[in-house]
């Protein structure tokens, strides 16, 4: 008899403990109810992003505004964190990237015996150079600009930053020239379609040509900026291209 009460107790103290744990949530639910406000307290004011993801069109820099004026000492700054994969001196080794000595201006894969991948193969039959437009593209976005690119850079979007630092690239060992500022490409122009030439009598950034007559730009606009002012490091850096 007392062995059936013991067990009596046993499922009775099992019973009030699940009916305890079942009880205790509903209970301080009903305590501790809360209704969401109709307002939110805090507004957070992100921009919508454009359909389908892309960015707002803008101009291509006036190169031959910009170069004259970009800052070198700020340019090399910029390209300090390249040299963990490239060197850049002349006759300097291939690293994880080729060196990059003269490559503004120079054909696209200019590094003979350096293991390319083949999406800048497939790239170089559509653009054969790297021109200001061609670098200052790959430089923004280089997995965009060459999709398939082994360069594993996100991109450098600033772009004071890329133009001091293309300015940094022509001066070494580029004969890339200056070309005429472009009044198409000042603020406030319309920007062009893409694929659209130069209006006739323009400057081609991408060669340093006059467009009318196919000369090359020459004299002191031609020739590489020398003196510039020191600058701090900017806030971001860039990979050159080359993988």
């Amino acid at each position: 008899m007392s062995g059936n009460l013991e067990w009596n107790k046993i499922f009775g103290a099992g019973l009030a403990t699940a009916l305890v744990i079942i009880a205790v949530p509903q209970i301080a639910g009903a305590i501790y109810h809360q209704e969401a406000p109709e307002k939110m307290g805090y507004f957070v004011d992100a921009p919508e992003e454009v359909a389908g993801g892309a960015e707002e069109a803008e101009l291509p820099p006036d190169w031959g505004t910009v170069l004259p004026t970009a800052d070198l000492a700020a340019g090399e700054a910029a390209f300090a964190r390249c040299q963990a994969c490239h060197t850049i001196a002349s006759g300097g080794a291939d690293g994880i990237g080729p060196n990059l000595w003269g490559v503004l201006g120079g054909p696209v894969m200019h590094r003979a015996g350096f293991a390319y991948s083949d999406a800048m193969a497939a790239h170089k039959a559509e653009a054969p150079t790297w021109g200001y437009d061609e670098m200052d593209q790959f430089l923004t976005a280089p997995a965009r600009y060459v999709p398939g690119t082994k360069m594993s850079f996100a991109g450098l979007r600033d772009t004071p930053t890329r133009i001091n630092l293309i300015a940094y690239l022509r001066s070494q060992g580029s004969s890339l020239g200056i070309p005429a500022p472009d009044p198409s490409r000042q603020p406030g122009a319309a920007v062009p379609a893409d694929g659209a030439a130069p209006a006739e009598g323009e400057a081609s950034p991408a060669t340093g040509a006059d467009a009318a007559t196919g000369a090359p730009v020459t004299g002191a606009a031609a020739q590489p900026t020398t003196e510039a002012t020191p600058a701090a490091p900017p806030a971001a850096t860039s990979e050159p291209p080359g993988n």
